[in-house]
């Protein structure tokens, strides 16, 4: 038996001309010799895949990806410049703040309009306002113009909107990123409501504990092209890679049954952010402590270092006195795989590997995880845990792990190091990383604040009997 799809695209393509100067377009019109002056922009380069009615579906990848693109073909908003779309069921969308609505009108204008737009009659949105206004729940502003709207009172009043005409499919494009998380968790509930009632829902979001959480299938974009799609946890795998610039290694893990065109364009797409900085490393050890060899004889071991495969701050900050470097850093999640995307919940290991230049008795080693403001959230050091740290000397490396289970809420965190110590009384940094490196921390739970106290809930049930 078929499946029964709501959504089906074929190789579509969203091609745009791209003009070094304006006049140029202007060239190109008139040439007689047909001559071109644009390079063409493959926005979306022959993306496939089909959406199963009542499911939800999530659509990841970095941006410039084509997400927002591929929705707005799929609404009607843009039209495709090749390749083929059906639309099973009407559309409600919300895929950008503000998008189909008159910011002189006032909200209850704005709602009929875009019901009229929806092909409803003013007697349905009669029956229907009630319960959109109690949704959106913004009071007496509604009877205001939207152009004096909050961001979030505007998201309120148009997400209400979308899920309260009785979509066949819902599309959403990061709207539930403005809003407290009051607010969010209230449209998720409405979301999981109307999927039960057999909604087909489309989502395009940066928050991956959402993608997790809600999708039933997600699918992985990079540039234009269409990646692989399948469960959740599997497809933010592979968006880990990516974003870690592994698409070497994202090409090997891709599975047999997707082509091998897609394969390779990831792999041709490779990010130019990749550092081209030769670095060199040490591979002799002594039990937890590096011996290297004069440093003149080092080999250039770029393709091992742990640092290759992360996003690195292009600002960093560093200082100290030289005599040790941290020249390799890592952070590896439960898989033991270098990524900047940690899932909230599993264990994680800061790794730092650190060469020495000079005679130094007792070296301590420390990272801090700050969040966005600078604020420091957590951190350790090795002398803080006592650990039992030998004097090294010139051409001595170590290599340190912090191991520990991620509790912080979901978000964007930094990460500094350095290696310090204690000379004559006095704190000596040989060198400091600030802000050397982010952390995105993937949650699948909706919580509030920066740390999970990881409360365990029991309820229990006075009947009135019990009531004094």
């Amino acid at each position: 038996m078929d499946k029964a799809y709501a959504i089906e695209l074929k190789d579509v393509k969203k091609i745009y001309k791209l003009y070094d100067k304006p006049i140029d377009r202007l060239k190109e019109v008139i040439n007689p010799a047909h001559k071109v002056y644009h390079k063409k922009f493959f926005a979306l380069n022959g993306v496939s895949f089909n959406v199963e009615k009542g499911t939800t579906v999530g659509i990841i990848g970095t941006n410039g990806s084509g997400k927002s693109t591929i929705l707005k073909i799929i609404c009607g908003v843009l039209n495709p410049s090749t390749g083929d779309i059906k639309v099973k069921g009407n559309i409600s969308a919300l895929l950008e703040l503000g998008a189909g609505f008159n910011m002189d009108y006032t909200g209850i204008e704005n709602i009929y309009m875009n019901g009229t737009m929806m092909g409803f009659s003013k007697e349905e949105m009669d029956l229907k306002l009630p319960e959109i206004l109690e949704f959106a729940d913004i009071g007496d502003f509604v009877h205001q113009p939207v152009k004096t709207y909050s961001s979030g009172m505007f998201v309120r009043l148009a997400f209400a909107l979308a899920i309260n005409v009785d979509p066949e499919i819902l599309i959403v494009d990061e709207a539930l990123s403005v809003g407290d998380v009051f607010f969010q968790a209230k449209c998720y509930k409405r979301m999981d409501e109307i999927r039960r009632n057999g909604t087909t829902i489309l989502m395009v979001t940066h928050d991956m504990g959402s993608i997790i959480k809600y999708c039933d299938k997600v699918v992985l974009l990079n540039k234009g092209s269409f990646v692989a799609e399948g469960s959740p946890g599997k497809m933010v795998d592979l968006y880990k890679k990516i974003l870690a610039n592994r698409l070497d290694d994202l090409g090997m893990d891709l599975d047999d049954d997707y082509e091998a065109e897609f394969k390779n364009k990831i792999i041709k797409n490779k990010s130019d952010n990749i550092s081209d900085t030769a670095y060199r490393t040490v591979d002799s050890s002594d039990g937890g402590e590096k011996r290297a060899g004069a440093a003149g004889t080092e080999e250039n071991h770029k393709d091992v270092l742990m640092k290759d495969k992360l996003a690195l701050n292009p600002h960093l900050t560093e200082y100290g006195d030289g005599r040790a470097k941290i020249y390799d850093l890592g952070i590896l999640d439960e898989k033991g795989e270098v990524s900047n995307l940690i899932l909230k919940g599993e264990e994680f290991t800061i790794k730092e590997r650190i060469r020495f230049f000079d005679d130094i008795q007792m070296p301590i080693f420390t990272y801090t995880i700050k969040d966005k403001k600078g604020t420091e959230l957590t951190g350790t050091n090795t002398m803080f845990e006592g650990c039992d740290i030998k004097p090294v000397k010139a051409g001595d490396s170590y290599e340190v792990e912090f191991k520990q289970r991620m509790t912080l809420q979901g978000g964007e965190y930094l990460l500094s190091m350095s290696c310090t110590g204690y000379e004559n009384g006095k704190h000596t940094v040989y060198h400091r990383l600030y802000d050397v490196t982010g952390i995105t921390v993937v949650s699948n739970k909706n919580t509030v604040g920066v740390y999970d106290m990881e409360s365990v809930v029991s309820l229990k049930l006075n009947k009135n009997r019990d009531i004094l």
